[in-house]
């Protein structure tokens, strides 16, 4: 089947071979009437992310580290059968899955670095609190005979 262009990119560079993706199809469930009860238009993806030579090893090890609990044997696989037509629902799932790589090879982000509060910054936020205060006080009304 022709349907996808070449393989499938993730994340710039990096792309997805069309031989390691393995297709299945199936009926798609809830309503639609006879159509639906032909047609098998969900379509799920399974990509082989322990065996696969297709991203570099630190992203390889990254992608199975965070993907760990939606692995089974080292596969990912995403389903989409939200369009009615199969064509649509495998360009879904490829983009599902394209989505989900790219967030589970991205570098972790960067360590916080602790900052300070100036001098000036809590000079001023005390000064600003004992004017406040002054406010306050003299809204009490006393001493106004």
């Amino acid at each position: 089947m022709g349907v996808m262009s070449g393989p499938y990119v993730i994340r710039g560079s990096v792309s997805l071979p069309e031989a390691e993706l393995t297709w299945r199809f199936s009926r798609s469930s809830g309503p639609g009437g006879q159509h639906v009860n032909t047609s098998d238009s969900a379509a799920e993806v399974r990509f082989d992310l322990a065996a696969t030579q297709a991203l570099p090893e630190v992203w390889k090890e990254r992608a199975l580290e965070r993907l760990a609990p939606r692995l089974i044997d080292g596969v990912v696989s995403v389903r989409a059968s939200e369009h009615r037509s199969q064509w649509r629902n495998r360009e879904t799932a490829l983009v599902r899955l394209a989505a989900l790589l790219a967030e589970a090879t991205a570098p972790p982000p960067r360590p916080r670095k602790k900052t300070r509060v100036s001098r000036g910054a809590k000079e001023r936020r005390l000064r600003e609190k004992k004017q406040r205060g002054q406010t306050k006080r003299g809204r009490s009304g006393q001493g106004w005979d």
